[in-house]
């Protein structure tokens, strides 16, 4: 099965997302996710400019192969634009194969591990009884895990929350970077009240999650992890910065409250000392951004030695076809933990009709050959590129640059 074409298509559906389409000699087309939040130009650029060309004429088959020459022909390897670039051409080729072999892509992988994959959904709201009652609402729909995000008193504007209401939250919402201000004082002081108030309407039937996004210093991360142990969180995500490995250390120190980092890593090499040391509990690294299914498979097998799950990011910056062949790894994973799940608007879904479903907190990949999502062209065509940029955090009493 030779590779006769390949090419990107580049829209904006709701937010900007990048799809490699390889096309072979038999007919049979493949998709593959290109998108890296900010980054979508340079990705396009550099597989169009600089991969693309390599692949024309090989063997759509030989995975592991061209994995390994796109991988070590970049000699200056691991960054995101390049690992995000073989994630999209390995994603393509695994639903080429699936699609030659007619089965969907978690049987070539080694079938089924679980009937299903449980996610988690993000309520959000702007202060705790807000907050409170959209968790309650994701209850309502059937999620049995729930990622809770609150406003902070004394603080414009957090990461995760939308006072909207919206199911489609979109942080990359303007074309020049958006300055919110942030003071982590406020937030160690008022996050453990969240929880409680949850609990204590809840109860401890579902699981709760919570994304810190690298905002705390270990010895902060250490005591917001103490703090909350008796809500008995799921994780918290994104603790500290993960630059520095080694701060983990101190955070497992102070604290039971599981961890999961990832979403930013884009290789095996990102994760090896955070499992081999078991500082963290789920990685969230993604089928797009670490270099596909292929290498997502051996950081999954890494972390399977040391007891370490699965909790892939799954927000909307990722597009469905990154999100069709996570669930078709996820289902087969043997050390799966959780996916995340923010649904895409309804002109994503037009163009990006797919085959997995949600149902009761889970969702299914489908049966269909391949991963199980396509694209409409003419759909997608209709929605040109928009510059898009995320915010900026500034720390509040004196205007330095923050975390995000």
């Amino acid at each position: 099965m030779k590779i006769t074409n390949a090419r990107v298509i580049v829209c904006s559906p709701g937010r900007n997302l990048v799809t490699l389409k390889i096309e072979t000699d038999q007919g049979l087309t493949g998709l593959g996710d290109a998108t890296l939040n900010g980054r979508e130009l340079a990705v396009a650029a550099y597989l169009t400019e600089h991969v693309l060309p390599c692949l024309i004429g090989r063997d759509a088959h030989q995975i592991e192969d061209i994995w390994q020459y796109l991988y070590k022909g970049a000699y200056w390897r691991r960054g995101p634009v390049t690992m995000t670039a073989i994630a999209a051409v390995d994603t393509a080729l695994w639903d080429l194969k699936a699609k030659a072999a007619d089965m969907p892509l978690y049987q070539l992988l080694g079938g089924k591990s679980r009937t299903g994959v449980m996610v988690y959904g993000h309520a959000n709201g702007t202060d705790i009884e807000h907050t409170v009652d959209e968790v309650l609402r994701y209850a309502d729909m059937g999620y049995r895990a729930i990622r809770a995000q609150g406003g902070v008193p004394g603080l414009d504007k957090v990461y995760g929350v939308d006072a909207s209401g919206s199911r489609f939250y979109e942080p990359a919402d303007s074309e020049l970077p958006a300055e919110h201000d942030w003071s982590t004082e406020k937030y160690l002081l008022h996050t453990p009240k969240l929880f409680e108030r949850i609990r204590e309407k809840l109860g401890f039937e579902h699981h709760l999650l919570h994304d810190v996004h690298h905002r705390l210093t270990p010895i902060e991360a250490g005591r917001l992890g103490k703090s909350l142990e008796p809500c008995k969180l799921f994780w918290i995500e994104d603790p500290t910065p993960a630059e520095n490995q080694e701060a983990f250390r101190l955070i497992r120190q102070h604290t039971t409250t599981p961890v999961a980092v990832g979403e930013v890593f884009n290789s095996i090499w990102d994760c090896k000392d955070l499992v081999q040391n078991q500082l963290v509990d789920y990685l969230r690294t993604t089928v797009v951004h670490a270099g596909g299914i292929t290498h997502l498979r051996r950081i999954a097998d890494l972390a399977a030695l040391y007891q370490v799950r699965t909790g892939c990011h799954g927000a909307t910056d990722l597009s469905p076809v990154c999100m069709g062949a996570a669930l078709h790894f996820d289902l087969w994973v043997p050390n799966f933990g959780i996916q995340e799940y923010m649904p895409h608007t309804e002109e994503t879904d037009a163009v990006f009709p797919h085959a997995y479903t949600f149902k009761d907190g889970m969702l299914y990949p489908g049966d269909v050959p391949g991963h199980g999502v396509e694209i409409d062209e003419k759909l997608a065509a209709r929605y040109p590129y928009k510059r898009a940029y995320l915010p900026v955090n500034r720390l509040q009493h004196d205007g330095t640059v923050w975390n995000w």
